[in-house]
């Protein structure tokens, strides 16, 4: 009788292990969702200037009246890296982005701002 009550108090306390860690996965798991959620502006705000960039350069690119593909040959790079920094799918790198800058005969600075003086 005694070896039964052991066994059923281990039993019960394996239960509550596994309830505790439950409850401490669950509360994770809604902390992280709203921290998530709480994260939606400063989501979308980064995707607007990874869009802004990539009409900033776009709008060089066709204001010195070349193509994807000359910018491409003239940086060492693909036209489709071209086209998804145009895009805003891709960033170019900082060596990318100042062989740019010259080549279109501005800033880095004004680049990543997106204004032209």
């Amino acid at each position: 009788m005694l070896f039964g009550t052991i066994a059923a108090g281990v039993g019960l306390l394996i239960w509550l292990a596994g309830m505790g860690i439950f409850l401490v996965l669950l509360i994770l798991a809604i902390r992280a969702l709203r921290k998530y959620l709480r994260s939606g502006p400063v989501r979308r705000e980064k995707a607007e200037i990874k869009r802004s960039l990539g009409e900033t350069l776009k709008d060089h690119r066709t204001r010195c009246k070349m193509t994807q593909e000359f910018v491409a040959e003239a940086i060492g790079v693909s036209r489709q890296a071209v086209s998804k920094w145009e895009s805003g799918a891709a960033d170019p790198s900082t060596s990318n982005l100042l062989a740019l800058a010259k080549l279109y005969g501005v800033s880095a600075t004004e680049l990543l701002s997106g204004t032209e003086t």
